[in-house]
């Protein structure tokens, strides 16, 4: 049930998706960043207060890891604020999907953790679909791969000569990551 259920919701927030971007990857990168921290952020703080409301010592591998992950989701936004740079509208609609995703994926966490890991997994799947496609567009000079910002060069260790490609393989690597740890997360 709990399967079943992420996977609706992952596919319900994948249709809004395709439905807006279509095939500009670029910016569904820049937009769905502004919101792919709040799982691991959100995640982080309910398992940090819940543990200090029981007096426990444990789950602080587990906040450590989520806050990093959250983090991590930033830097992915840093590097494509360089990258492509969002209008009036979009930075509007990055204040609503925001509120909107927060407390939904709060109430969510809230009442079943596992069930927001399970859906931050398959999201995180989707996000690798996504990067997958990006590069492939790239790949074929359906957009553009101008030079990697510098401040996803110096994150990643890339060469000096980086491209955006390279930059999104390796941020690609990452939600991968993400995914395998939040089906972790759910089965503990």
């Amino acid at each position: 049930m709990r399967d079943k259920l992420a996977r609706s919701f992952t596919a319900f927030f994948r249709f809004f998706a395709d439905l807006w971007f279509r095939q500009r990857y670029d910016r569904r990168a820049l937009i769905l960043e502004t919101v792919a921290g709040v799982p691991g952020m959100v995640g982080a703080m309910v398992t940090h207060l819940r543990s200090l409301r029981r007096m426990e010592r444990g789950n602080g591998h587990k906040i450590h890891e989520l806050f990093a992950e959250a983090e991590n989701e930033r830097k992915h936004l840093m590097f494509m604020m360089e990258v492509v740079h969002a209008n009036a509208f979009e930075r509007f609609m990055i204040y609503v999907i925001q509120f909107v995703f927060w407390h939904f994926y709060l109430v969510i966490y809230i009442l079943s953790p596992k069930l927001g890991h399970k859906m931050t997994a398959y999201f995180e799947e989707e996000a690798v679909k996504s990067y997958d496609t990006y590069l492939m567009l790239i790949g074929k000079g359906c957009l553009d791969n101008p030079p990697a910002p510098q401040i996803a060069i110096d994150y990643y260790g890339l060469r000096k000569d980086a491209t955006v490609y390279d930059m999104i393989y390796r941020i690609r690597q990452d939600e991968q990551n993400h995914a395998k740890a939040n089906h972790r997360f759910a089965e503990e």
